[in-house]
């Protein structure tokens, strides 16, 4: 039998599951496009993600004019399963499929529900975005992979649900982003950041980092990262931060995305992977609020362990 731990922690290489990762990447791009386009506005956008369930990834509830309904990835049945409060129960077989076949019969159930929402069905944050109508390039769907990113989810959402009761000041939920596809928690000093200047990304970059704020979270790779990783930043990013000494030791500053980065598999095998991540939340947490100058005392509940690091 496998051991528990690496049950909890999987292998999860890249390239085994990269037409998987991208197809899953649009399949969860068009469910949070819906949840975005139901719901009021939430600062920073926390009205868009979707989050960790036992089974896969939930939108939570979203309103209708008839009461609430969710959708969720359900990767142990592989099953999208959509839910009304007047007890319907729709379900499409996650499988081999097109992105263009996922997302016509997605909305068509949805019409069937006499759910109305019209998306902007085209991705964000890709290379090369194919409108979903027109997407038959993505077709993978490896339950065997998708089970394994679902396990490892689950063992993050957890240390990064335990990071974020640490911290008493405004912090985000652990959510799920569709557009970057990654697991985040995001911590805010409390002071306004300075205003964006990039004239594309302006106004959606303006509203995500309004204020100073401490990022980490979890993503399966791609570009120039060959594999899975945690990552960790400060906005705006203070003088001093990227040579900052961080813990565990094979933590390293990548200067090309400008961010923190522990390699998943360099804790995998660890004897304590949760022990390892959360020392890398923490240390990178304090990095940032250490040489911006954040009111800790203010924003951390007492009698909390802290990380030893060093500048």
């Amino acid at each position: 039998m496998m051991d528990p731990g690496l049950e909890a922690w999987p292998e999860l290489p890249l390239a085994a599951w990269q037409d998987t990762y991208d197809t899953l990447h649009m399949w969860t791009q068009i469910v949070g496009k819906i949840r975005m386009t139901l719901t009021p506005l939430i600062n920073h956008y926390w009205n868009a993600t979707l989050y960790v369930s036992a089974r896969g990834l939930t939108t939570s509830a979203i309103p209708y004019p008839r009461g609430v309904f969710e959708i969720e990835f359900d990767f142990i049945g592989h099953k999208l399963v959509i839910q009304t409060s007047e007890g319907d129960i729709r379900t499409l077989e996650l499988a081999p499929r097109t992105v263009a076949d996922f997302y016509a019969a997605v909305m068509s159930t949805l019409a069937a529900l006499k759910i109305d929402v019209r998306i902007h069905a085209h991705p964000d944050e890709v290379a090369n975005p194919i409108p979903f109508a027109d997407d038959l390039t993505h077709k993978s769907y490896d339950g065997e992979y998708v089970d394994r990113f679902r396990r490892l989810l689950i063992s993050v959402d957890k240390v990064m649900q335990n990071f974020r009761a640490q911290f008493i000041g405004k912090c985000s939920p652990v959510h799920f982003f569709w557009g970057s596809f990654d697991l985040a928690v995001t911590r805010f000093s409390g002071r306004l950041a300075p205003k964006r200047s990039d004239p594309q990304l302006q106004k959606v970059m303006q509203e995500a980092y309004s204020h100073e704020v401490s990022s980490a979270g979890f993503w399966p790779g791609g570009g120039d990262i060959k594999g899975p990783a945690f990552y960790s930043y400060t906005a705006p990013q203070p003088e001093g931060f990227k040579t900052y000494a961080v813990l565990p030791k094979p933590a390293f500053y990548h200067t090309g995305i400008g961010e923190f980065l522990l390699m998943y598999d360099d804790i995998r095998g660890a004897g304590s992977p949760e022990a390892a991540l959360m020392e890398f939340l923490q240390t990178t947490y304090e990095a940032g609020a250490n040489l911006a100058k954040w009111d800790r005392a203010a924003l951390e509940r007492p009698g909390e362990n802290r990380a030893t690091t060093g500048g």
